[in-house]
């Protein structure tokens, strides 16, 4: 099946200058390292972003990212109602300090606002640039740009195609995975949800031949019967392909435990799942995801996941941290990895590979806008491929809440069978996190108590 048609705009090589004058206008004692902006576009949450004193070569302030029904919406908007206007990227320049500009009354100054029509037409088939230059920022109402401040920003329009993909059901219900494109949906992964023996760093690496997805462990003497009441530990689950062959496996590797006198993960002993991918008939850890529960007063689940470099064992600290954050325990959200506003480059496998953040070329000060694929170098293998731009997302239910997840995978993230079932096996890994995070007061669902009984190999 194809992919899905997205469409990014990206917002970067922000600058902020006032002009020189003995006037005792406000804007004149200002200082650009002391103002921020919101980027606004429709409905989507505003973002915020800095305002440097001269801008930042190929930096990447904002990203919004439109799927082909909010793309078509925009189009149809700008064709049946021109009227009302073409639709409006719209930047708010404030003084002040980005922490305190969500507090009303902060005293967070209102500069002026600027306003980018947006010309979405070819965008899905080729970049472009729609804007890239100075505008004059808060002018006067005798319109005297010489008395304004002046804000650079480059708006640059990109296809992003994606591959789509939905769980038929809750993970640890060993559901079928399926491809989405538009209404159709075609069966693409098997899941098995399982138990494995409790090997916490898996230096051993299993053979893929064996069937140890199905192991439960040996009960202890003088332990509670119910092991899930002191801890849950030993799940693991396995991508299969149609053909039945194992692609990709999430592996729980440090159990979940409460910490001291508390009944839920903490931060400083969180659980960590190994994602794995097959090779040499092995399996080859690639990616380590751990979570934990925020401190009492958060409903948050806090989370963090690394890519591990080539030749390791589960526990070396040869990793790159690809994301670090939190999405309520309550309401859910979206995991994502998203390198468009990274600066820096950064060691993925190996020392000889390296992350490139960046999209494409940035127009800088003084230059042309142009056009040119973002997404324009060359696939290779598995171990060496770079990570750029939009990487995966994966939505995630609160507890308590029937998920389904479903997976975006961009596609230059994905050269084979085996890339797209390590992220979907890490979007389980995830969801499972919610339950896994679950407090310790509270009973787990059927699917998820390991029962006492000796090992089945």
């Amino acid at each position: 099946m194809d992919p899905c048609s997205f469409v990014r705009i990206l917002i970067g090589n922000l600058a902020l200058k006032f002009p020189v004058s003995s006037s005792s206008s406000s804007t004149t004692k200002l200082s650009p390292s002391s103002c921020y902006c919101k980027i606004k576009l429709n409905n989507f949450s505003d973002q915020l972003a800095s305002l440097p004193q001269t801008h930042q070569e190929n930096s990447v302030a904002a990203c919004f990212n439109l799927d082909k029904t909010q793309f078509d919406a925009i189009l149809e908007k700008n064709k049946s109602q021109p009227s009302k206007g073409i639709t409006c990227l719209k930047i708010d320049v404030y003084s002040g300090s980005e922490e305190i500009s969500c507090v009303d009354g902060g005293g967070n100054k209102f500069l002026g606002r600027v306003s980018v029509p947006l010309d979405l037409r070819g965008a899905e088939s080729k970049a472009s640039v729609i804007h890239n230059g100075w505008v004059c920022v808060g002018e006067n109402k005798n319109k005297n740009k010489k008395g304004s401040a002046q804000l650079y920003f480059t708006v640059r329009v990109e296809p992003d195609p994606r591959f789509v993909f939905q769980f038929g059901g809750e993970p640890e219900c060993s559901p079928q995975v399926f491809q989405v494109q538009g209404s159709v949906k075609q069966a693409v992964f098997t899941c098995k949800f399982g138990f494995r023996n409790c090997d916490r760093n898996l230096v051993s690496r299993p053979s893929m031949t064996e069937e140890n997805t199905s192991m439960t462990c040996l009960p202890s003497f003088g332990v509670e019967k119910d092991q899930s009441s002191k801890e849950r530990k030993g799940w693991s689950i396995t991508i299969h392909d149609l053909s039945g062959s194992p692609v990709a496996m999430a592996s729980m590797v440090t159990p979940f435990v409460p910490s001291p006198g508390s009944d839920r993960v903490s931060r400083s002993n969180p659980g960590a799942w190994l994602i794995l991918r097959p090779g040499n008939c092995t399996w080859k850890p690639w990616g380590r995801l751990e979570a934990w529960r925020e401190p009492a007063n958060s409903d948050a689940l806090g989370y963090r996941f690394d890519l591990l470099h080539d030749n390791i064992t589960a526990t070396s600290a040869a990793a790159t941290t690809v994301v670090s954050s939190s999405l309520s325990s309550k309401r859910g959200g979206k995991f994502t990895l998203d390198t468009t506003t990274s600066l820096a480059s950064t060691p993925v496998h190996s020392p000889h590979s390296s992350c490139d953040f960046g999209s494409g070329s940035w127009p800088t000060p003084g230059s042309r806008p142009g056009s040119g694929s973002g997404s324009d170098f060359q696939f290779c293998s598995w171990p060496s491929f770079m990570y750029r731009g939009f990487v995966m997302s994966s939505t995630v239910e609160g507890v308590g809440k029937v998920s389904k997840p479903e997976v975006e995978i961009g596609v230059q993230h994905v050269t084979c069978t085996e890339d797209a079932a390590a992220y979907v096996a890490l979007a389980a890994a995830l969801d499972l996190s919610m339950d896994a995070c679950k407090l310790f007061s509270q009973k787990l669902r059927k699917e998820l108590r390991q029962q006492s009984r000796p090992c089945v190999v």
